[in-house]
């Protein structure tokens, strides 16, 4: 999908500016930009439309309306840009604690919208990707737990060695067409039926 193929979620309470950021996304060459005025029932808009991509305007935000669009965000794993005129460091630390890809404080002008934007997607994969990351490695670590702890039953019960257990192991499951984890699996699941 090329970037130009992204489907944008411009919210904004402000139709001025609203229409700045839109101008700035058609400029840049984004077709599929649709405008949100209204922050109340977003998440519905959200679900709705599954953008990819989500620009947040706001003025002068307050704690709620803040808190409201953090649970939005925390909600929806999509690379996010928030504009805000003013900000305090609590704020954008929370900003960023949501999920915020991208927080702009006093920074709305139509040529910077699209940087932004980009920005705040290649942040968001880059996360993503360590996210996938953490996620591979650490079912590789509970999946060499399940091969260990299977190994430590076929040695204790059967008399073999590591290397005996392993090789039985693995050669039964290329019979059975299994993956080496689940027929570790297996083996510690009867174990525990057994024993």
């Amino acid at each position: 999908m090329s970037h130009l193929d992204l489907t944008i979620l411009v919210i904004d309470e402000n139709a001025v500016r609203a229409a700045i950021i839109e101008d700035g996304l058609r400029e840049a060459g984004h077709q599929h930009v649709t405008v949100a005025l209204e922050i109340h029932g977003i998440a519905k808009t959200v679900e709705t439309l599954s953008p990819d991509v989500i620009i947040i305007d706001i003025e002068n935000p307050n704690r709620d309306m803040m808190e409201h669009l953090f649970q939005l965000t925390r909600s929806v794993s999509r690379p996010i840009a928030m504009f805000v005129d003013r900000s305090d460091t609590a704020s954008i630390e929370a900003a960023v604690d949501a999920g915020v890809s991208a927080y702009i404080v006093d920074g709305l002008r139509k040529e910077r919208v699209k940087p932004i934007l980009d920005m705040a997607v290649s942040r968001f994969n880059a996360f993503s990707r360590l996210q996938r990351e953490l996620a591979d490695a650490r079912s590789a670590l509970e999946e060499r737990k399940i091969i260990e702890r299977a190994k430590g039953i076929l040695m204790k019960m059967r008399g073999m060695s590591e290397e005996e257990a392993f090789t039985l192991l693995r050669q039964t499951a290329m019979n059975e067409k299994k993956k080496l984890v689940d027929m570790a699996q297996s083996v510690v699941t009867a174990a525990g039926l057994l024993l």
